[in-house]
């Protein structure tokens, strides 16, 4: 018999990239199989060379609740000076030829406090001097690079992990309350708000979902009479399901790979018994 580990994730922000760059970095509108797997691994404590084949067997559903709204983030990385630092004139004989004259007519503290015009601080391009063989930055100075981050705001989902192993189910429900890494809805920066395992259901995706009523918004609020939208694995050759390429297979950085799914779009109509939540928000 399946049974379905319904897992929240909702926070302030969230982001699923998908085909994400250094220069811009995007969201998926749902959550990825691939990065749920990931959470689960990581609460689990297993690192990133560690096999997933379990975890990758999940028929993996999601509800989007509340879609959030996409915000973009405007971003720099890079250009700024920094305060000297001693180690900055002890391993770059230039820094510290540079910034001798301006040290000694300094007044009051000169480390922490003196800025060296025109000197980007941290270092790029660490390579051994010619002249003195220690590592010094090739790159002196540079300008700020724009970058696009991308989020959802506000979003609540309830993914559905469906497995005929429910001790596994336990297990993992388990460990995303207590994780032993730490967990993040798509980056660092979206660490995830109240409970995340949400229990475990007996039935098909489809019928779980249609079994529980719609997490709480944002403010508190309940939402009613609204028929969410919802993706569910299917079987290849499903009548209108269509390819997703966010099948884990290994996460080592290594050799990170993911394999073709595939999914089916579908309206839930919550059932008029449906139950209500009783989680931290």
């Amino acid at each position: 018999m399946s049974h379905v580990l319904l897992v929240r994730l909702a926070a302030p922000l969230q982001s699923w990239g998908v085909v994400s760059r250094f220069s811009q970095r995007d969201t998926h509108t749902r959550p990825t199989k691939s990065a749920v797997v990931g959470l689960c691994a990581a609460a689990l404590g297993r690192d990133r060379t560690d096999p997933i084949d379990d975890l990758a067997e999940f028929v993996y559903g999601v509800r989007a609740d509340h879609p959030g709204t996409p915000v973009r983030d405007y971003h720099t990385v890079g250009a700024g000076r920094y305060p000297i630092r001693p180690r900055d004139i002890i391993t770059d004989h230039r820094r510290a030829a540079a910034v001798a004259k301006s040290m000694e007519a300094a007044e009051g503290p000169g480390f922490g406090h003196h800025e060296l015009a025109g000197w980007y601080g941290a270092p790029k391009k660490i390579a051994a001097d010619p002249v003195s063989g220690t590592l010094v930055s090739g790159e002196l100075s540079r300008r700020a690079m724009i970058t696009e981050r991308w989020y959802l705001s506000d979003a609540a989902f309830l993914v559905g992990l469906q497995h005929e192993d429910k001790g596994l189910l336990e297990q993992i429900g388990h460990a995303l309350e207590h994780p032993k890494q730490l967990l993040w809805l798509g980056r660092k920066s979206c660490p995830p708000s109240g409970t995340l395992a949400a229990g475990i259901e007996p039935g098909t995706l489809s019928e779980v979902f249609a079994s529980k009523r719609l997490l709480p918004g944002p403010d508190g609020s309940e939402s009613s009479g609204r028929r969410p939208w919802a993706w569910l694995q299917a079987a290849p050759g499903t009548r209108g399901a269509a390819p997703v390429n966010d099948q884990p297979v290994t996460f080592d950085p290594a050799r990170r790979t993911h394999a073709t799914r595939w999914e089916t779009r579908t309206r839930v109509t919550i059932a008029p018994n449906a139950t209500d939540w009783d989680l931290i928000p």
